[in-house]
């Protein structure tokens, strides 16, 4: 089932922290040594995996899924590397601050680490296809927002884009007011949210259901076409593991495809 090297004390200059990387080569990465593979970075890298060191709880089982969606000829083999979240997950996945709760806008130095030192150390180390196209960025919920915004700020890097219950409403919806063109590139991007899907921290009312229909909408009337971007809303998905884990396969058969 593919392999998954856990890389600890990777330095980020930019936020001057050091992260845990899990990533992970699929079956064909040994079985075919004269080929490179496209690759998918994904936030909360402690919930990614089936693996010992994976969160204690429910993980999304990426490893397995892919292995399998693989086999049965839905998708190509991809390169995983899943980033685990710091101390600060809220200040780190929150490129503008939210006041409500208290998050610290640095998801902005957390785009320069992915992109100027993990991006070419990944390239540089193992053998992939470094091309926006070839390159996604996916999450949920916090990490789905900084996922979007990720691509939507580093368009030349990030080709397709996976915002899994997205906190859109983050800051007073400022992504949609950042987000004003199509960036005229190829690209891709996936959202999706429980049908009715809420949740209340710390008092404060998040919309996941509305907020995420509704950006997609603005995102249609900024004319990305119906190949570019796609839309589920699952009738009694909740905001947890088990349902994004559930959600997956179909994710990825539109997403990597």
């Amino acid at each position: 089932m593919g392999f998954v090297q856990i890389v600890r004390d990777f330095a980020s200059p930019p936020e001057g922290i050091s992260r845990k990387l899990r990533i992970y080569t699929p079956d064909a990465y040994d079985a075919e040594p004269d080929c490179r593979f496209p690759v998918l970075y994904m936030q909360d890298g402690q919930n990614v995996f089936s693996h010992p060191e994976s969160a204690l709880f429910h993980t999304w089982c990426a490893n397995a899924t892919l292995e399998q969606m693989v086999r049965d000829r839905r998708i190509g083999p991809w390169i995983i590397v899943a980033v685990d979240h710091g101390a600060d997950r809220f200040a780190e996945y929150s490129p503008w601050p939210e006041p409500r709760l208290k998050a610290a806008g640095r998801g902005r130095l957390y785009g320069e680490f992915l992109v100027n030192h993990l991006k070419p150390w990944i390239d540089r180390t193992y053998r992939t296809l470094a091309d926006a196209p070839s390159t996604a960025v996916m999450g949920s919920s916090l990490g789905g927002l900084v996922s979007l915004w990720l691509g939507l700020t580093y368009p030349d890097v990030f080709g397709r884009m996976g915002g899994v219950s997205p906190s859109l409403m983050w800051s007073d919806r400022a992504i949609f007011r950042e987000w004003t063109a199509h960036p005229g590139r190829w690209s891709r991007i996936y959202l999706d949210s429980g049908a009715s899907e809420h949740v209340t921290l710390d008092g404060v009312g998040l919309d996941y259901a509305n907020t995420t229909r509704d950006f997609h909408e603005h995102l249609r009337k900024l004319g990305y076409a119906d190949w570019e971007l796609r839309l589920v809303l699952e009738p009694g998905g909740n905001h947890h593991e088990i349902d994004w884990r559930r959600r997956l396969p179909e994710v990825w058969a539109w997403l990597l495809s």
